[in-house]
Formats: C-alpha cells, sequence, structure tokens
C-alpha cells in the first residue's frame, strides 16, 4: 500500500477539572472526558522516497516541522528506521484555536496512516506511547475510543462505549477569537498561583449514562479564566445555554462552545436565535463508534 486516507475527528470535553501544576517544569495534572464528534479533518498520506512534506487545504497552520501531524510522521519513520518518506495533504475542517482538538487529532491520525504505510511493524502500545509524546490529547485520539475517561497529561486512558444515546445532536458556536492552550494554563495558573488540593469526583461508567448526570459531575476549569479575558466568549456561553439545551460547555480550552439537544428542532432554532452575525456555526453529532482506521487512498 502506497497512499492511505484518513479522517481526524474532532473531540469535546465533557468536563476537565485541572488537579496540579508539575514543579519545575509548570506541566498540569489533569481529569478530563472526551468524546469524539463526526465533524473531522481528512488526511491522505502517500509513500515517497524520503523526508515528510506537507499540504494544507484550509488556514495557515503555521511552520511544517511544529506542525503536530508532521511530527507525528516523523516519529513513527525515527521508529522504523527511515525506509521511506511521506507526502501528507491535510484537509483541515476542524476549527483551529477553538479546544476541539484539531492538531492532536491530525498526529494521531498521521501515526496510524504511516505505520500502515510501514506494514503496521510498530504495535498498538508503542504507537500510543509515541502519541503520548507529542501532546496530552494525541494518546485519546491514537486508541480509536468513541470516548474515554482521562488522567495526568491525558495519557491515562479508561474506554468508555460512548456518550448517552449517541450519536447525539451537537451545536457547536465558533466565536472570531481564538485560544492557544498556552494561554488559557497561564491564565489559570494566575488565578491559582498555589492551587489547594481538588475534593473527590466520582468517575465511573454509570456516571455518563445520561445528560443530566454529566453535567452533574462539573465543568470546565477552564471556563472562568478564559471567560474573565474575553467576555464575549461568557456571553455566547450563555446565549448558547438560553436555547434548552441538555449540556453546555466550553471546548477544552476554548474558544467554542458545544451543546447537546434533544432532537433537530431544537438544535435548529438554536442556530436560527443565534444567527451567524458574531458567530460561526456548526452542527454535528457524536460519534456511536470508535474513530475509523486508515483506508487504502
Amino acid at each position: 500500500m502506497d497512499r492511505v486516507r484518513i479522517a481526524a475527528h474532532a473531540k469535546v470535553n465533557l468536563l476537565l477539572r485541572i488537579l496540579a501544576r508539575e514543579a519545575p517544569a509548570g506541566f498540569h495534572q489533569i481529569e478530563t472526558a472526551f468524546a469524539l464528534l463526526e465533524l473531522a479533518d481528512e488526511l491522505v498520506v502517500t509513500r515517497t522516497t524520503s523526508g515528510v512534506a506537507l499540504t494544507v487545504d484550509g488556514p495557515d497552520l503555521g511552520p511544517p516541522e511544529q506542525n503536530l501531524a508532521v511530527r507525528g510522521a516523523r516519529a513513527v519513520l525515527e521508529a522504523t528506521g527511515h525506509k521511506f518518506g511521506v507526502a501528507l495533504e491535510l484537509a483541515k475542517r476542524i476549527p483551529v484555536r477553538a479546544g476541539l482538538g484539531g492538531g492532536s487529532s491530525d498526529a494521531a491520525a498521521a501515526l496510524q496512516a504511516v505505520n500502515v504505510l510501514a506494514g503496521n511493524v510498530v504495535p498498538r502500545h508503542e504507537l500510543l506511547h509515541l502519541a503520548t509524546r507529542l501532546g496530552a490529547d494525541v494518546a485519546f485520539f491514537a486508541s480509536g475510543a468513541p470516548a474515554a475517561l482521562a488522567w495526568g497529561r491525558g495519557e491515562r486512558l479508561f474506554r468508555l462505549t460512548g456518550p448517552p444515546a449517541a450519536p447525539t445532536l451537537v451545536a457547536l458556536a465558533l466565536p472570531p477569537v481564538g485560544v492557544a492552550t498556552p494561554d488559557a494554563y497561564g491564565w489559570w495558573d494566575e488565578m491559582h498561583p498555589d492551587p489547594a488540593p481538588r475534593g473527590p469526583l466520582l468517575l465511573d461508567p454509570d456516571a455518563f449514562a445520561g445528560w443530566g448526570s454529566i453535567g452533574r459531575l462539573g465543568g470546565n476549569d477552564f471556563e472562568i479564566p478564559v471567560f474573565g479575558k474575553h467576555p464575549a466568549l461568557r456571553a455566547l456561553y450563555e446565549r448558547l445555554a438560553g436555547t434548552h439545551p441538555y449540556w453546555v460547555r466550553l471546548c477544552g480550552s476554548g474558544s467554542a462552545v458545544a451543546a447537546v439537544y434533544a432532537n433537530e428542532r431544537l438544535r435548529d432554532d438554536a442556530a436560527m436565535l443565534l444567527g451567524e452575525k458574531h458567530q460561526r456555526l456548526i452542527s454535528t453529532t457524536t460519534r456511536a463508534a470508535a474513530a475509523p482506521g486508515p483506508e487504502p487512498g
């Protein structure tokens, strides 16, 4: 096989708690739950003689050497002895700096696709190890699970069968402002110079049996610092919360806000009420099954 195609799905965080800040590196220990969305980038990977090339159909993602998909491809090529190179063609559909995990998902897709081109010589557990080195969310996307609990830096995962009643109707509201994850953590650090220990929280599969129980697990610790820096995001959150969703949250570190609805009529009514003058709206669903693997391109 010389060419493969793979979908790189977005995610939402059903809850997100920042438990501690490590010293001296400053990394953060988190507790979260991920759920995949149908919204996805598309990555086509073609075998070449050497190196890693990247072309992007979508927004400017910065220098290729810093791109997570490029870094993922290089990690597998290095692990397999650089016997060939790859050309990456990335169609970006997941908004950037929105907290939807697009970059991390692209990295996981690159890991899987390049490994297929190499004959799947890198075992699954080693591929997950490579994923954890690339970023906090990459291991979840590489796992293929439709939903999972995660701890630490996101590398400790407990697979869930999926969010309740999946597929569930989701509306994503995208404001014109983006939020960089390091900035969001920095704002949280400003508010918590000496973080106190967090209270207990019972996390088990039964807690994800319904959207009401998911909502009772807690919110997203980034909401207060991010809303403090961007009051327009708080206003967007409040407008979305007023459209009768089951559940509404800031996505990851922001800036997108996600809401879950009981039916298409409620989701469509919410879209009409908000309009697209001050934000972009995307309709999608949660995934009822694991993310598909690479296919011949």
